[in-house]
């Protein structure tokens, strides 16, 4: 019996067995998500990324809300901000003043634009490496094959080995997911009413964590630790 008819009948006797046992459950089976990618914020170059995305959706949904290119911006600087919130602020500014908007320096314009960041800790472990575009395409061609010709060949095998470690150098590349997070919204309101909003997830590296923490936040951490 080939590798794939062996393969075909431990796998149905495997369905036979949980369809027998499904009937009910003392609490909801955990299931994935479906696979989905997150950039990391990993510079102050990246930041400006951020910023000049930001300001294109927000120009485009402005747009498509009727207000005219030139209508006047303000840039709210938040309270007590972070190495982050001051460089974003700045990026923000730019971003919008060389893609001709209006930027007023003080509060009074038609719109206001404000931002906030959110930092998110997980405890649990984080894996690093999950099969990717690489090991997909060759698993898939394998896959192809074994159904055509009723068996594995070694180089389809070694290939699949090739793609893998590519995907592994390619997570690797990217640093891998962390324990943090940020989640960063941007605003623009009118009297009070929201105009457009945008709100993103980005992983950050967990000791770049006090760049994205507000000074009075951050003290009181400091202190706390001090005083243990």
């Amino acid at each position: 019996m080939s590798f794939i008819k062996a393969l075909g009948w431990s796998v149905a006797a495997g369905a036979v067995i949980a369809l027998a046992g499904c009937g009910s459950a003392p609490i909801p089976l955990a299931q994935n998500f479906e696979r989905t990618s997150q950039y990391k914020v990993r510079s102050a170059g990246h930041w400006e990324l951020l910023s000049r995305d930001v300001v294109a959706q927000t120009r485009t949904t402005l747009q498509k809300a009727g207000y005219a290119p030139d209508t006047p911006l303000h840039v709210v600087a938040p309270t007590q901000p972070s190495a982050f919130d001051m460089g974003f602020r700045d990026f923000l500014i730019t971003e919008l003043v060389q893609d001709g908007a209006t930027v007023h320096q003080h509060p009074g314009a038609v719109l206001e634009v404000t931002y906030n960041t959110q930092l998110v800790r997980h405890n649990s472990d984080r894996p690093h490496f999950i099969p990717g575009q690489f090991t997909i395409l060759a698993a898939g061609v394998m896959a192809a094959y074994g159904l055509r010709h009723e068996h594995l060949d070694a180089k389809l095998l070694g290939t699949l080995g090739l793609t893998g470690a590519a995907d592994y150098v390619n997570s690797v590349n990217s640093g891998g997911p962390t324990n943090t997070e940020l989640i960063l919204t941007t605003t623009v309101t009118r009297a009070g009413q929201y105009v457009a909003r945008k709100t993103d997830v980005y992983y950050l590296e967990n000791a770049d964590t006090p760049l994205f923490m507000r000074s009075a936040h951050y003290r009181a951490i400091n202190m706390k630790v001090a005083s243990q």
